[in-house]
């Protein structure tokens, strides 16, 4: 009975004859091959038969065992579940299954895991997200960790779930970080800081486990005070603000004012030096003065005398206010005036009035004379004075 026999099957004569089927085979197979078989060696052949096909079974086996390892992955070779070795890039062959396995691992593709949030910043997790600062205060931070593979046995044996392992070691570790910052300098200067020191800090708890995994780099997606204060907390920025330009106009003040300060003290240094070098460049001089005097005075003592009354005569008289009073015109009467009346004179005088008879003259003015007469009796008036004051200091100078 023929395979394709439509009536196969459908009869109830029994099951198939199986060594009819198997000798149809034979007989295909034979006419594939270009030949017949003898009778007699039906049976050998069916034993062939079943070598060819166990070889052809065993050679598909054999295949299933090449494998092709793309640029930027690994095999990880396992016989019987037990690592046996790692191999690069490139075609590879291992023992087919079951006896042995691969694991293709690529070592160079970032991985990423969030903290904090999941996909977008604004589907946060509350319960990873929040944390206490050294200043007791509660921040909101969600960040991400990216890692690469840099041992896939590591990887794929030391650890159950590696990657819930970097986002628990990850929270724990920035949670460790801001705890011991405050909350200002995680919020603003330190983020940087803090993002460096938690990649560092990450990578050492994950040598530690050996997971295989190199962290590429830690971002801070956002850091904020939480949702419910956030009022309160941009109330307290303002005032810190408020405060930072106080401070600043102050400084500005200060960097105004004392450089002022401190050249004016300066210039009042260096001015009491110029007159402390000038009161004691003078009382040199007088000393020097004083000394030549006295050479002179014991050589000629009535000489040096009159000078010497001269010449303090005229330093007197240069400055004080004189008063000439005219005689001639008076007649032998001498008009007598209190000094207080003299200098009431003198200053109507300068106000552009005068006393009839009299002039008046004060220091550094000149004042011309009513005649020539009288001028030059005042002049001779003055020299009679001079000598008679010389003449009776001789007088009393003499034993």
């Amino acid at each position: 009975m023929a395979w394709n026999d439509p009536q196969w099957g459908k009869k109830n004569d029994g099951p198939p004859d199986l060594d009819e089927i198997w000798r149809r085979f034979n007989e295909k197979l034979n006419g594939l091959f270009g030949g017949k078989l003898p009778p007699s060696s039906g049976k050998s052949f069916k034993f062939g038969g079943l070598g060819i096909i166990a070889g052809v079974i065993i050679a598909i086996w054999l295949a299933s065992g090449f494998y092709i390892v793309d640029t930027g992955e690994r095999g990880v070779v396992l016989r019987f579940g037990k690592f046996i070795e790692t191999t690069q890039p490139g075609p590879n062959w291992h023992l087919p299954y079951p006896m042995e396995t691969v694991e293709i691992v690529n070592i160079e593709q970032v991985r990423t895991v969030e903290v904090g949030y999941r996909n977008n910043v604004k589907s946060k997790m509350l319960k990873e997200s929040l944390m206490l600062t050294d200043d007791e205060n509660i921040v909101d931070i969600q960040f991400a960790v990216q890692y690469t593979l840099k041992n896939p046995e590591d990887y794929l044996f030391s650890n159950r779930s590696p990657d819930d392992a970097v986002r628990q070691i990850a929270e724990s570790v920035m949670s460790q970080i801001v705890g011991k910052s405050e909350m200002d300098y995680v919020l603003y200067e330190g983020r940087a800081d803090v993002a460096a020191r938690a990649t560092k800090q990450i990578q050492d708890a994950l040598d530690r486990y050996k997971t295989g995994i190199s962290v590429s780099k830690v971002t801070l997606q956002n850091a904020q005070p939480p949702q419910e204060v956030q009022a309160a907390f941009d109330d307290a920025v303002k005032a810190g603000q408020d405060r930072e330009r106080l401070k600043s106009e102050g400084q500005a003040y200060a960097n105004d004012v004392i450089p002022k300060a401190k050249g004016m003290a300066a210039r009042l240094t260096e001015e009491s030096n110029g007159y402390k070098q000038s009161v004691i460049a003078n009382a040199e001089g007088e000393a020097s003065r004083f000394k030549q005097v006295l050479a002179e005075y014991s050589k000629a003592p009535a000489v040096t005398r009159d000078r010497m009354y001269m010449d303090m005569m005229q330093q007197i008289l240069t400055n004080t206010s004189k008063v000439l009073v005219d005689s001639s015109k008076g007649g032998s009467n001498l008009l007598y005036l209190p000094l207080d009346k003299l200098m009431q004179m003198t200053g109507s005088t300068a106000n552009g009035t005068s006393a009839p008879g009299t002039t008046s003259s004060a220091p550094d003015t000149a004042t011309k004379p009513a005649s020539s007469d009288a001028g030059t009796q005042d002049s001779a008036t003055d020299v009679a004075r001079s000598r008679d004051a010389f003449r009776s200091r001789d007088r009393e100078d003499r034993p």
